[in-house]
């Protein structure tokens, strides 16, 4: 991740635009060593990930969540120098067994083996992005990103981290932003006793509407992280896992209760 935006963005769009001269590639900045640092502790990031990160550069992210967390990691860049430079770095840091660099496209990359995900990329390009960490990334993924947000995602922390030294084309601060992918809940969703839960989500927002029997049950709590849902009414409450097809959970003063997905 060490590419900034507007590199990945000439480099991106390049080969579709119209002009006269060959674009002019825009100069190599690195990521700060304290905002490398910090976007994998906001990652949580631990042995058992397995970190992708979306415009590597010289590869010092993955390399540091292999070196300093013992994750396993893949870098992608669309500059194949870098990614020759990146592999080079790893050897010299003792961690080329743990990670590897490709050259790619970033909006193309499987990220399927992904339990973190980082990424400095303009906003426009983390529009394109977001459909695919959704449906790719698996609930309880955490995604950070550097200077720009998800659009649409609640972040889980939003830090501004100061820099010991002023930055080219970042200044003196970055700004990190960190999400957990959820769970797909929405749908309807029936359960033994009459229960029914109906589900509408946008990312992490859900709003629901619930009945027992075919009465309304009003809610006054409904939240959903990663693949954790709970829900509150007068005088209950419900706590849940979220899978593809059943939600399973228990119901206070009533034990457990498995809720199966309609069809």
């Amino acid at each position: 991740m060490s590419r900034p935006p507007a590199v990945l963005a000439a480099l991106l769009v390049a080969g579709t635009a119209a002009a006269q001269e060959a674009p002019v590639q825009a100069p190599f900045i690195t990521t700060p060593p304290e905002v490398v640092a910090r976007m994998l502790e906001l990652a949580r990031t631990g042995p058992e990930d397995f970190v992708i990160d979306l415009g590597s550069g010289d590869g010092r992210i993955v390399i540091r969540a292999a070196a300093a967390h013992g994750a396993r990691g893949l870098g992608v860049d669309l500059d194949e120098r870098l990614v020759a430079e990146a592999t080079r770095n790893a050897e010299r840091a003792g961690v080329a067994e743990r990670v590897r660099f490709v050259a790619g496209d970033a909006l193309r990359t499987d990220l399927g083996e992904a339990t973190v995900v980082t990424a400095y990329l303009l906003p426009f390009l983390l529009e394109q992005l977001e459909p695919r960490l959704l449906a790719q990334l698996r609930p309880g993924s955490r995604v950070v990103t550097h200077a720009f947000a998800l659009p649409g995602w609640l972040p889980e922390a939003v830090e501004t981290v100061k820099l010991s030294q002023r930055h080219t084309g970042q200044g003196d601060t970055s700004k990190l932003f960190s999400y957990v992918v959820p769970a797909q809940a929405r749908g309807t969703w029936r359960a033994p006793g009459g229960w029914q839960l109906v589900i509408w989500q946008d990312r992490q927002r859900i709003d629901v509407d619930a009945s027992r029997g075919g009465q309304p049950v009003t809610l006054r709590l409904a939240q959903l992280r990663a693949d954790r849902i709970r829900l509150e009414g007068a005088g209950f409450s419900f706590s849940g896992r979220v899978a593809p097809e059943r939600i399973e959970g228990e119901l206070s003063g009533a034990g457990e209760l498995v809720f199966e997905r309609a069809r």
